[in-house]
């Protein structure tokens, strides 16, 4: 028996375009899942299709600064894959601005996408007819919801809102048996990170890498984590910050 096996269940996966929502749709798709990927740019996701085992899997592009459209739209997408039994949150932004260059337009923005759209996919999941009994979410966060950063203060406030957000969510959601729970990666090797080594320079991601004991991660060690609390091998955990960070929160 393989407690991890996701054979028959649909998992809708936002993000699915790069990085960690790329490799978690591939690895949810090695453990049998149906995958529903989604991300504004449909060529992108359909290389990520491309990359994943069986069939079933679907492409559904989605914008999700448009917050209020949510609930309509996953209705329609549950008509067509079935009742989601997990959800994905792993599109977001991130903001490398000191205090002084920050404006309201940045903070809003970045607080949609990544506390707006959080809280109306989870109601959206919870609607009768698009979710199953017993299903699970995963928002993906950063151990900056944690810890302090300079030049971060924003992004760092909307990774903690949505930390408060999972153990709230948890509680609110454990009568209708959906388990909420948040994976909080370190630095790992994406293209957010080759953006922020154009910010800080060669010396600047060494020092990063030296920050986390077990060195930098892969998009596919946060999958894997992901794909930990989706399946029966999590089915008793709920409202739980999951750190995946090699080491950076210990110190």
């Amino acid at each position: 028996m393989n407690p991890m096996n996701l054979t028959g269940r649909a998992v809708m996966v936002t993000g699915a375009s790069s990085g960690i929502g790329r490799a978690t749709s591939v690895a949810l798709s090695q453990l049998g899942a149906h995958v529903v990927l989604v991300g504004r740019n449909r060529d992108k996701l359909a290389e990520t299709h491309g990359m994943l085992d069986g069939d079933r899997h679907s492409v559904d592009p989605f914008d999700l600064n448009r917050t209020d459209d949510l609930p309509e739209w996953m209705k329609a997408v549950a008509q067509k894959s079935g009742p989601l039994s997990g959800l994905v949150h792993c599109a977001g932004a991130q903001v490398l601005m000191p205090l002084k260059m920050l404006n309201t337009k940045h903070v809003e923005d970045l607080l949609r996408i990544n506390v707006v759209s959080s809280i109306m996919l989870a109601k959206s999941f919870r609607q009768k007819g698009v979710t199953e009994s017993g299903g699970a979410i995963v928002f993906v966060s950063s151990v900056m919801g944690e810890v302090g950063s300079p030049g971060r203060s924003a992004y760092c406030a909307s990774k903690g809102a949505l930390h408060s957000l999972t153990r709230s969510l948890a509680l609110e959601l454990a009568t209708d048996s959906i388990r909420v729970n948040c994976v909080a990666p370190g630095a790992v090797q994406t293209d957010m990170v080759a953006e922020m080594k154009a910010a800080v320079g060669e010396a600047g991601l060494r020092e990063m890498a030296r920050q986390h004991p077990l060195g930098l991660g892969t998009p596919r060690d946060v999958a894997l984590a992901i794909a930990f609390l989706l399946a029966d091998t999590g089915r008793w955990i709920t409202g739980s910050i999951q750190f995946v960070d090699g080491g950076y929160t210990a110190q």
